[in-house]
Order: C-alpha cells, then sequence, then structure tokens
C-alpha cells in the first residue's frame, strides 16, 4: 500500500508542477509575443497649451495656460493687414506645468491674423 500513496503524492507533484509551468507560457503566447503580431503602441501623453488670442486694433494677446504635466513651448506669430508692414514671429516662451503666460505684439496698422504654434520644450 505505500509504494502506491508514494507514486499518487509523486504523481500530484509532477501534475501541479507541470501545470505551474504551462500557465506563463499560455499568458505570454495570449499576449501575441510569439504570433508575430505587434502589440498596440503606447498611448501618448497629452501634452500642450490651450491658448486664448483677442485682437484688438493693431495689437493682438494671447494667454496660454498649460493644464498637462510636460513644458510646453509656445510661440505668437502675427500677419499685418498692409504690405508694408512687418510680419512677426515672436520669442518662443516655455509654459511649466499648471502656469500661464502672456504672449503680445503688435502691426502699425490692422492685424490680419495671429496665431500660437506649440512645441514640447526639449529635455
Amino acid at each position: 500500500m505505500r509504494p502506491t500513496r508514494c507514486r499518487t503524492r509523486l504523481l500530484l507533484a509532477a501534475t501541479l508542477a507541470a501545470s505551474a509551468l504551462a500557465v506563463p507560457l499560455g499568458v505570454h503566447a495570449a499576449r501575441g509575443a510569439d504570433s508575430g503580431t505587434p502589440g498596440a503602441p503606447p498611448e501618448p501623453e497629452p501634452a500642450g497649451s490651450e491658448c486664448r488670442t483677442s485682437v484688438e486694433g493693431s495689437r493682438v494677446v494671447a494667454y496660454c495656460h498649460n493644464p498637462y504635466p510636460s513644458t510646453d513651448l509656445v510661440q505668437l506669430h502675427t500677419e499685418c493687414e498692409r504690405w508694408w508692414d512687418v510680419d512677426a514671429d515672436g520669442a518662443a516662451v516655455a509654459v511649466e506645468p499648471g502656469r500661464t503666460v502672456r504672449l503680445e505684439d503688435r502691426c502699425w496698422k490692422e492685424i490680419a491674423t495671429a496665431w500660437v504654434s506649440h512645441r514640447p520644450a526639449p529635455a
């Protein structure tokens, strides 16, 4: 009777060991690692400032607020209405997380368009 109990225990232990080794392999295969199909790329973190631009006569003012955890570089661009008036690209200003900056520019006469461009700050 004794050898049968010993064999039963060994058989049970071997079965548990084999199943413990097989589970990680099944999970690995289920994730597509061995199938040759690439997994979904990670989603990029949201970034960028929200800017509000207002034009009044020959002056333009933009307020940019950055609610995200990464620093954003903003730059005000102004096109003047008159052909002889110089268009301008302002200096890039860093907007740190949770901060608001004010950008302003002007033309001699009327402003045709004004916009703000964004780019991530270098690390």
